[in-house]
């Protein structure tokens, strides 16, 4: 069942050139940490270019919950009136971050150090997600969790009345782990200092810096050393969201596998911590360009063209390139299907805990449509069967991830035989507009009928 309601079957069909511009919606990382941000800033924050899929409106409606005033002005512009550092009321009622891993981590991490209880739930998926990682480095602060086994939700978290300051170097490549410990550091006296040794999306040390807080950034021995200095009075700001690179992702990789297509996907924000999957893709062989490159609100952007692209070449992905794009490898697995020999990826065991065992979902969906795959606890292994080579006609299941659902839809616009999905329901909690952008480049999705 979806997510958030019945499930919403879909086919997609093998389709005509793709053509014209996609503009994808606002990124769905920074729209979450400009509305926390925002909330912990004293006086109006407004946003502009906010996400509004269903991840982003459940954060959105958590700061509400916290005390904050978060106004829709429509069309994406959006305001929040923070209660500063240390401001969280407590919520009266239970905090549901529906299938927002990225949610209520973060949420988690900006309550821990202020002395209120809070119980977090979420839909099915997240519920069966384990969140010790993040709650492990809050009881380092004197945060407090009580959870289902395995440290799953529902969990109440009980923020930590004399929070002290913590060192932690994050035993695993994650942004959320990351930034969960530098938003709980904020309302902690001293100096908290996170150590990442592999440098992982650094959207919420920029984000601090714009509201005031101080914060360094540097590289040691040990690996990339952030420290932030707790207690600041954050300054409201004019944030202006880029588009998401990762639901850029989708347009982009379809544009290489449709015959004679030519998709122009405008801002797209190409911060290098989250850049992996284009610079994979040009490896690769891709006819993918960067146009009209800027700056904005201090994160790189460009517009992106992609073409059809028939002579890919598997590749070995860099394992160190894991980090910036751990989102993207399910639609990277679908451009490999139609590469010529092996695309090998390595040092991805975070996939394995997303909103599915996404290795497990796609390689499973990608066999059942005629592609061999090979994988391992932190490693898959595709190998590309060549343009028009791919034959498709299965149904595939989305195991309540919008990443996996969009992944297989977009492999049915170049197999032999159409591919359905047993439900594309949870598309809309970071791409809402998936489905008529793409049919309005030439795509061929319909929804089923049960």
């Amino acid at each position: 069942m979806s997510s958030h309601g019945v499930p919403i079957p879909m086919t997609s069909r093998p389709c005509g050139p793709l053509k014209g511009e996609a503009r994808v919606p606002g990124d769905k990382s920074i729209s979450h940490r400009a509305l926390i941000l925002g909330a912990l800033s004293v006086g109006e924050t407004r946003i502009s270019g906010l996400l509004e899929g269903q991840d982003v409106l459940d954060t959105a409606k958590a700061m509400r919950a916290f005390g904050a005033e978060v106004t829709d002005h429509g069309e994406g512009n959006w305001s929040v009136h923070g209660v500063g550092t240390g401001g969280f009321a407590e919520p009266e009622n239970v905090i549901d971050c529906g299938n927002s891993g990225t949610g209520v981590r973060l949420i988690m991490g900006a309550m821990a150090t202020s002395p209120v209880t809070v119980t977090f739930t979420g839909d099915a998926s997240l519920n069966g997600r384990p969140m010790a990682r993040v709650t492990d480095p809050l009881a380092l602060f004197g945060a407090r969790s009580y959870g289902r086994a395995g440290g799953r939700l529902p969990m109440t978290v009980v923020g930590a009345a004399d929070p002290v300051p913590v060192n932690y170097t994050v035993p695993v490549p994650s942004a959320q782990v990351k930034s969960a410990v530098l938003l709980a550091g904020l309302n902690a006296p001293g100096k908290t200092v996170v150590i990442e040794a592999e440098a992982t999306r650094d959207h919420t040390e920029r984000m601090l810096a714009g509201f005031g807080a101080e914060i360094t950034v540097a590289d040691s021995e040990a690996g990339r050393v952030i420290t932030l200095t707790g207690q600041p009075e954050l300054k409201p700001q004019q944030i202006d969201v880029p588009r998401d690179p990762s639901s850029a992702a989708f347009p982009v990789c379809a544009a290489l596998i449709v015959p004679g297509s030519d998709v122009l996907v405008p801002g797209i924000g190409l911060n290098p911590t989250r850049a992996g999957l284009f610079a994979t893709l040009r490896d690769m062989g891709a006819d993918l360009t960067y146009e009209n490159e800027r700056t904005e609100g201090g994160e790189p952007v460009a517009d992106l063209r992609a073409r059809f692209s028939p002579d890919l070449q598997g590749i070995e992905v860099p394992p160190a390139r894991a980090a910036s794009m751990i989102d993207e490898y399910p639609v990277l697995s679908v451009v490999a299907a139609f590469a010529k020999g092996e695309t090998v990826m390595r040092g991805v065991r975070e996939l394995r805990v997303k909103e599915s065992d996404r290795i497990d979902a796609m390689a499973a969906g990608l066999r059942a449509n005629g592609v061999t795959v090979e994988d391992g606890p932190d490693w898959w292994t595709v190998t590309g069967a060549g343009h028009g080579n791919v034959p498709g006609g299965a149904t595939c299941a989305s195991h309540l991830d919008h990443r996996i659902a969009m992944s297989f839809l977009i492999l049915g616009m170049a197999t032999q035989k159409p591919v359905s999905l047993d439900d594309g329901g949870p598309i809309a909690t970071s791409f809402p507009v998936f489905e008529p952008l793409m049919s309005g480049l030439g795509a061929q999705i319909q929804r089923s009928n049960r």
